[in-house]
């Protein structure tokens, strides 16, 4: 009945224990994840997850705070994005919060590397997996630019504000909650998680980072996905399994998953 619409089964603190994994999501009744791509040397490793595994599948993209890295072209992430286990475009977006001396003028190769994929979403009719961090107003001004409300996505990992938030909402993406969500000091976010309509609400893990209480500070799965549902499901007054069944539904009309086996 959950499905942990972000995770990195195959980052070195997961990917060497995924039979538990896999099993820990079982019994917590995680149903599905989708596994994120990063960089694309690393793509091959992420769709062979998705390949093995029924209840896994893939993105294909270039996080925005990767450097020194070989850059994705439009027809790599079209190609890509054709095998049947690939459900998104992404991580892709940009991310300022690390500029070690450089200016925001001095990030172009990050927006245009964030068009790139825009416009590969665009192509394929494949959905957008959006990572925002201290740049949200040329993230929704690239949004807007490229037309990446079509075919649409989410912010992922949301941390911004209640502002950022209804932009988002209004380019007809969805946003995505976290384990931070159950954090002591997210208040504000909290008051984004009761105001997002319940069609357009996903959760994940990004593990493995960020678990939610009660488990923070340790390696995070997606066995843990169910603990932001329930965070988010009492701030709005409703019985979890009824806020997981939305969130389900939206992540499997977004990212065309089937139906478990």
């Amino acid at each position: 009945m959950f499905i942990d619409s972000h995770c990195h089964l195959n980052f070195p603190e997961l990917k060497a224990q995924l039979p538990q994994l896999l099993d820990a999501m079982a019994q917590a009744r995680v149903e599905q994840a989708i596994c994120i791509s990063t960089t694309m040397d690393e793509f091959a490793e992420v769709k062979a997850l998705a390949d093995a595994h029924a209840e896994l599948f893939a993105t294909v993209g270039v996080h925005p705070d990767t450097e020194d890295m070989r850059e994705p072209t439009l027809e790599q992430l079209v190609a890509e994005a054709a095998h049947p286990k690939v459900v998104a475009i992404g991580e892709t977006g940009l991310d300022y919060y690390r500029l070690n001396g450089r200016s925001v003028e001095d990030m172009e190769w990050q927006r245009e590397r964030f068009r790139t994929h825009i416009r590969a979403a665009r192509q394929t009719g494949k959905p957008l997996v959006i990572h925002t961090r201290s740049s949200a107003d040329d993230t929704l001004r690239l949004m807007r630019e490229e037309g990446a409300s079509q075919p649409g996505g989410v912010l992922h990992c949301f941390t911004e504000s209640m502002d950022v938030a209804r932009a988002a909402l209004d380019l007809d993406f969805h946003i995505s909650f976290s384990g931070i969500v159950t954090f002591k000091n997210a208040a504000d976010l909290r008051e984004v998680a009761r105001m997002v309509p319940l069609d357009r609400i996903l959760i994940e893990t990004d593990s493995p980072y960020l678990a939610p209480v009660p488990y923070r500070g340790k390696t995070n799965q997606p066995a843990y996905v169910p603990h932001v549902a329930a965070l988010i499901a009492d701030l709005r007054g409703l019985p979890v399994e009824t806020l997981a069944a939305h969130c389900t539904a939206n992540t499997r009309r977004l990212f065309g998953l089937p139906l478990p086996a």
